[in-house]
């Protein structure tokens, strides 16, 4: 199936990267959010990075005249009309994101592929709300998209293999990786890396070590290039704890039992870099 006009659905930072690099691809693509502040603002920061890559010299002039023209700005869903890939992008709330997809199931044609960026809820789940189940699948883009080369590729219990191959293809246009994920809670990325952070955080609830300490031990110990409590930070502590209690809902394994102190940090609204202040203060 060729895909040539295609919708992202949130112009937040994950749908306005997701958005860019279609368009920077040669692909044509609409920008969508109900909020038109939302939209302009996701407009403006993706216009903010193709300069910053032109002064990089990481791209021309006229590439990025390219790219731009290939994108288009919309805050009516009826857009999505004449489009051949929809992918969402909103709030990780399966109510809001089941409620997406049926509106799109009724408006786009009937060969369009339905896709969630979501980075831990059930594909399958999502897809059983629609009337072409066969034709949902996941696209989870790691963040900054821009900048990461993966994509996980994750195939509700429904979804067809005509389906998986031509994201799977779509995927290596846009110079990215594409994983092959079966829909389980969390996929692999948010499976491995939540219950790392999560044990991160434990390690300083029991008194282990000091946040500083902890992340020092994962970037200089593990290489990693930032710690697990800084990145937490930087994905927001409300996120964190959403994706834990998905992963705990899902398996029913009290490994996955989000950490005390992770609770009590997002109650107390210190969310991370978003917020000023998490385990680290950004003010």
């Amino acid at each position: 199936m060729s895909i040539k006009q295609i919708m992202v659905i949130g112009a937040g930072q994950m749908g306005a990267g997701i958005a860019q690099v279609f368009a920077q691809s040669g692909l044509r693509v609409k920008l969508n959010d109900m909020n038109e502040e939302a939209l302009n603002k996701g407009l403006t920061g993706i216009e903010r990075r193709l300069d910053r890559a032109v002064d990089k010299e990481k791209m021309t002039g006229q590439e990025k005249e390219r790219a731009w023209k290939n994108l288009e700005g919309t805050v009516d869903l009826r857009s999505a009309s004449n489009c051949d890939l929809v992918i969402e992008a909103v709030v990780e709330n399966m109510e809001v994101k089941t409620k997406v997809f049926q509106s799109l199931d009724a408006i786009t044609p009937e060969h369009a592929i339905l896709a969630s960026n979501t980075s831990s809820l059930p594909i399958t789940e999502i897809a059983a709300a629609t009337k072409r189940p066969s034709q949902v699948i996941g696209m989870h883009f790691m963040n900054p998209v821009p900048v990461m080369k993966l994509v996980e590729v994750i195939r509700a219990l429904q979804t067809n293999d005509e389906t998986y191959e031509t994201i799977k293809e779509l995927t290596e246009k846009l110079n990215k990786t594409s994983v092959e994920v079966h829909d389980f809670p969390g996929f692999v990325s948010n499976r491995i890396l939540m219950p790392m952070i999560n044990e991160a955080i434990y390690t300083v609830y029991e008194g282990v070590a000091s946040v500083e300490d902890v992340d020092s031990v994962m970037k200089l110990g593990m290489n990693h290039p930032m710690g697990p409590l800084t990145l937490a930070d930087f994905i927001g502590l409300d996120t964190c704890l959403y994706i834990m209690e998905v992963l705990h809902d899902g398996f029913g394994d009290s490994k996955y039992r989000p950490c005390p102190l992770l609770r009590q940090y997002v109650k107390a609204g210190w969310l991370g870099k978003k917020s000023g202040r998490g385990f680290y203060s950004y003010e």
